[in-house]
């Protein structure tokens, strides 16, 4: 089969079990390996659907400039339907976030502007804030707020979901997920439960984010934010995307565990994921009493391995951070 396109590639993505390193975990688990997507990452499909949406909504339009608040990854897959379909980029992201996602970026033809980490949500020196205001100044553009933009939940619906279910023939007992923006653990959660409302939909969090928090208390409590390293994962607002009622628990990972999963996942499994995929594993094996023999787990892999290799796979930034 010919693909005419590259954005045709986007999805079907294998299941691949895991050995070593769940050897405490009882049950069967396997990832979803998102990596094999076009850019690496589970954001080309939220992105494909963000595009189209656009399209059909009349929001972006043809030599249009596609303006994104990013991490890195909804900005590669915006990126490669850009390339696609014919748009400019201008991606707004933070400075805590790996140079290989930016130095990817500008390859796929986006000017990037790096802001500041340690600033609020509503500062105007924030990713947020820049993006919005590029929207305002900049003729024919369109920011797509993928935080609250519910096409990013909907393109997990539509395909990571249904795929899932198929994959694991209906046996699938626990979904698990990091949660940043909330698309992947909603949309994918909320279509496996309506497969099997007994499914357990688990979800990720980091030190410094509020999310955990709010999922149980309904409260925003900013002394839950701090600066963390993870990537990924956690968030300091409470993107419209996540749907907590999907949601049955939430677990801290501490940056440290993260960083090490990923490096055991890369010796031990031959796998180089991202670090919320780290951050996903060990967050299992914290779990792991929940789970029981007739356990079939499936984590969502949000990134390759490749965008970290200046960090959690380099030994001098690791020890600088004393996580080796």
């Amino acid at each position: 089969m010919i693909h005419q396109n590259v954005l045709e590639t986007i999805g079907n993505t294998p299941l691949v079990k895991l050995n070593k390193v769940i050897k405490s975990v009882p049950g069967t688990v396997v990832v979803k390996m998102e990596t094999t997507n076009p850019g690496h990452s589970i954001k080309d499909r939220m992105a494909l659907q963000m595009v189209l949406d656009a399209e059909e909504a009349g929001h972006l339009k043809p030599g249009g400039t596609i303006i994104e608040c990013t991490s890195g990854n909804t900005g590669m897959g915006l990126a490669l339907a850009a390339t696609v379909k014919g748009y400019k980029c201008i991606f707004t992201t933070s400075d805590k976030q790996s140079p290989e996602k930016f130095d990817i970026l500008r390859a796929m033809g986006a000017e990037v502007i790096v802001c500041p980490t340690n600033v609020a949500a509503d500062d105007p020196r924030s990713y947020y804030s820049v993006a919005e205001k590029l929207a305002k100044e900049t003729p024919n553009s369109y920011w797509f707020n993928q935080y609250d933009n519910l096409s990013n939940r909907k393109a997990h619906y539509l395909t990571t979901g249904p795929e899932i279910w198929e994959q694991t023939e209906g046996k699938i007992t626990h979904f698990l997920a990091g949660v940043g923006t909330g698309g992947t653990i909603s949309g994918t959660g909320r279509y496996l439960k309506e497969q099997n409302p007994d499914i357990k939909v688990w979800g990720i969090d980091t030190y410094g984010s509020a999310l955990k928090k709010y999922h149980e208390t309904g409260v925003m409590d900013e002394s839950e934010i701090y600066s963390y390293i993870t990537e990924g994962i956690g968030e300091d607002i409470i993107p419209l995307n996540i749907d907590f009622d999907i949601i049955d628990y939430m677990e801290k990972v501490t940056d440290k565990d993260g960083a090490v999963m990923c490096r055991r996942l890369a010796r031990e499994e031959g796998l180089m994921f991202g670090y919320s995929a780290g951050s996903a594993v060990a967050g299992l094996l914290q779990l792991k009493d929940q789970l029981d023999e007739d356990s079939l787990v499936v984590i969502a892999i949000h990134d390759h391995g490749t965008r970290y290799v200046g960090k959690i796979y380099n030994d001098e930034w690791m020890k600088k951070n004393n996580f080796l």
